[in-house]
């Protein structure tokens, strides 16, 4: 039996290594505010020697935050050890805003915060305590790298460090002792061993199932069909895709869940399809400002797509595959937007694009790291697609640090290269929290942008207030149907 541990990263969760540059950084994020009395210390301030407890008591629920990268030799295929130097104080890091700090100032912080690079030497994550924000208010700035958790799994770590009620729960600080790592030739026997089981076990269930399994490879096969044919068709180049450099700028608003819900009871869709339709008006009248002619524009958002069970939450890594979305940035009434939307999206549900890009990350495990390297390299740059929307599920209730409670959630999405806007979203506590990021200089007018999207949103629910009522389905009694989707959608989105 082996007497070390180490877990090997997907082909998927390497990709955000790979493609990762200076001007590219590939970190999720979030930026949490909460109420400050609960968390200020008895002298004045915030109390970071009791959050960094109450972190360490809890970091036992996610050992990937206490280990580091390594590598096979040879073929340099990353996987996770226990950093036998982890220290925790390295991670949580407490900084001021001017007292008393405005959301502005808070916003470049977390700008300047996220364009910053996380030291893969050391596990791949961050935290930021900010004091001195107007109200008593306190700030918590969250970066973790893509290759450990994507937005959805992101989100139930939340829950980890958050809880549901007010009073704060204790716990005692449990030991860890770091599990050995293995030798570098133990790594390359393992991976030797695991290429060769691959195609043995393929080989077994094709001799054992041949009808299923071949059934299988048929369907796979379509689904593969359908997403390159949509990966390979190219997107309008606009101002937003040109080469990014490593600076940020950071902006967010927040939109009522239940004025969403009045636009879809009287126009329909889902609440991804209100999302998606307010970044489409929004890029509308920003292009136009820009005297972009927009009948000329095939304008085309990456929806990242959640691929996991209910009993996957709580692992890390990424489970996500991609819808390509063309958006009617041309199309001037709202309704006809909505409705257009919809229509690409029920499509799309009844698509294999999902499915073929899940089968396509397991084929990249079986072809090296330089077939990954150049696909993950050649796709931003081919313009496939002009921005992400990622649209993250978070919870009805309010969450608490340590007793105070959080107001806000803003989530951050990386940019790849030439992509200079990337939109999150996360539902929280009834609301809806958008957060921008865009390259400081090729979006210098992001408050603009965000101006856009409250005036897009704001058109739709007009829209949707001068509509005529809409029918409502008679129900039988004791009839079994399909209730109306309340949610986000039959797919759940979450980040790339």
């Amino acid at each position: 039996m082996a007497y070390y541990n180490y877990e090997r990263l997907t082909a998927l969760d390497n990709s955000f290594l790979v493609i990762e540059s200076p001007n590219s950084q590939m970190h999720v994020a979030s930026t949490g505010i909460f109420e400050g009395g609960p968390l200020g210390a008895p002298n004045g301030g915030v109390d970071i020697d009791r959050i960094t407890e109450y972190i360490a008591a809890r970091l036992h629920r996610i050992p990937r935050y206490r280990q580091r990268l390594a590598y096979i030799p040879i073929e340099q295929h990353p996987v996770w050890v226990d950093d036998t130097h982890f220290n925790l104080h390295y991670h949580i890091r407490h900084t001021s805003l001017p007292h008393p700090g405005s959301e502005r100032q808070l916003k470049r912080m977390v700008a300047r915060i996220k364009s910053q690079e996380l030291d893969r030497g050391k596990p791949l994550w961050e935290t930021w305590i900010v004091e001195g924000l107007e109200g008593g208010r306190v700030a918590m700035i969250s970066k973790t790298h893509h290759c450990m958790i994507d937005g959805v799994s992101g989100a139930d770590l939340l829950s980890v460090l958050l809880s549901a009620t007010p009073e704060p729960p204790t716990e005692a600080v449990p030991r860890w002792m770091p599990r050995p790592a293995p030798t570098r030739l133990a790594l390359l026997r393992d991976e030797a061993l695991a290429r060769i089981s691959g195609p043995l076990g393929f080989a077994s269930r094709l001799l054992r199932h041949p009808t299923d399994t071949l059934a299988s490879v048929r369907d796979g096969l379509t689904a593969v069909g359908e997403t390159l044919s949509s990966g390979l068709r190219m997107a309008s180049p606009t101002p937003f895709n040109q080469p990014i450099g490593p600076h940020r700028r950071f902006d967010w608003t927040v939109t009522d869940i239940a004025a969403i819900r009045e636009i879809r009871g009287h126009l329909g869709g889902s609440l991804n399809d209100v999302v998606l339709a307010t970044v489409a008006g929004a890029v509308r009248r920003f292009l136009e400002r820009r005297s972009v002619r927009l009948t000329d524009i095939d304008f085309r958002v990456f929806v990242p797509v959640s691929l996991r069970k209910p009993g996957d939450h709580d692992a890390v890594g990424n489970r996500v595959a991609a819808w390509m979305v063309d958006l009617p940035i041309a199309e001037r009434d709202p309704r006809k937007r909505l409705a257009c939307i919809h229509e690409t999206t029920e499509q799309l549900k009844q698509s294999k694009q999902a499915a073929g890009s899940e089968i396509l990350a397991e084929a990249l495990e079986w072809t090296g790291p330089a077939l990954l390297g150049l696909a993950m390299r050649m796709a931003p740059q081919g313009g496939a697609f002009n921005m992400v929307v990622t649209n993250i599920p978070g919870p009805p209730h309010p969450l608490y640090l340590l007793g105070a409670r959080m107001l806000a959630a803003y989530p951050l999405v990386p940019l790849s290269v030439n992509q200079g806007l990337g939109i999150a979203l996360f539902s929280y506590a009834g609301t809806l929290h958008w957060g921008f990021n865009a390259d400081w200089d090729i979006v210098p007018d992001l408050h603009d942008f965000v101006a856009d999207v409250e005036a897009a949103f704001a058109e739709l629910s007009e829209a949707a207030r001068t509509a005529p009522a809409p029918k409502r389905a008679r129900r039988r009694a004791g009839a079994h149907g399909i209730r109306p989707d309340s949610g986000a959608g039959s797919v759940r989105t979450g980040s790339p």
